[in-house]
């Protein structure tokens, strides 16, 4: 979800996101239960998050691949991840052999995929026969007091990023098993999970996170005051939340979808 006119880039989505996505990767993986030598595909991976934490559950031994269009992701995904082999490819037409990988997780991308049947389609090609399926999706906007907080700041500052934004909460588990059980995965099932998240300090943190993933279309429509004022929108929506050291914990929920190929 990085604004990929956003002068802060990738490397800054990294850091500020990694707070938020640490709980739902560990479920994400603990759905899936990838094991010592198996093969993982991260797909729509991002900067890596899913991959990297892939990588220590299948050792040495394993072979963890991540793939997502964004090469400006996948340039910090390999910084991060050395030993992992990332590469920049749609989603829909994957570079990889039939039935290659034991698992394949989507770590908050389905709800961003152009046709979402043909891209689990390819995931169901490179999956073997009783490999796993498993992704996340968030939750819907009003389950999430700090994305609504960015709704908000978005919605006076910079409304032209609005449809994109809300394409991140509108993806529902039916749409997903749905669209699973017509590509050939069984034994689906689907969950919420809610965690309660500590952020860092919001005086920085805010600013910070908004200019990461939206700067270059707030910069577009006020300049840096349009940064400035957006996160001060953010933290005063939160501040019956925060801590007197500033610092807040707050919910975040997702819908986890599994399958068997």
């Amino acid at each position: 979800m990085a604004d990929a006119c956003s002068a802060e880039g990738p490397e800054a989505y990294d850091t500020h996101s990694a707070p938020i996505m640490a709980p739902f990767v560990a479920a994400l993986l603990d759905a899936v239960r990838p094991g010592p030598g198996e093969s993982v595909l991260d797909l729509a991976c991002g900067t890596g998050f899913a991959a990297r934490a892939a990588a220590a559950l299948v050792g040495p031994t394993g072979r963890v691949r991540g793939a997502d269009i964004d090469a400006g992701m996948i340039r910090v995904a390999r910084a991060r991840g050395p030993e992992i082999d990332f590469t920049a490819a749609p989603a829909d037409r994957l570079p990889y052999p039939d039935a290659a990988f034991d698992a394949v997780v989507c770590q908050q991308g389905a709800q961003f995929f152009p046709d979402l049947t043909a891209t689990l389609t390819e995931a169901a090609r490179v999956t073997r026969p009783g490999g796993r399926f498993a992704a996340t999706v968030w939750a819907p906007l009003d389950r999430q007091p700090y994305f609504l907080a960015h709704e908000r700041a978005l919605r006076r500052y910079a409304p032209d990023a609005l449809p994109y934004f809300t394409r991140a909460y509108v993806r529902t588990a039916d749409q997903l098993t749905t669209a699973l059980r017509a590509v050939g995965y069984g034994a689906l099932t689907h969950r919420e999970i809610t965690s309660d998240i500590a952020l860092p300090p919001l005086e920085e943190y805010v600013h910070g996170h908004l200019a990461a993933l939206w700067g270059g279309l707030l910069r577009a429509a006020g300049g840096e005051e349009a940064v400035r004022g957006a996160a001060r929108l953010v933290r005063d929506e939160l501040a019956p939340r925060t801590a007197p050291d500033g610092t807040a914990v707050l919910p975040f929920t997702v819908r986890l979808v599994t399958g068997i190929r």
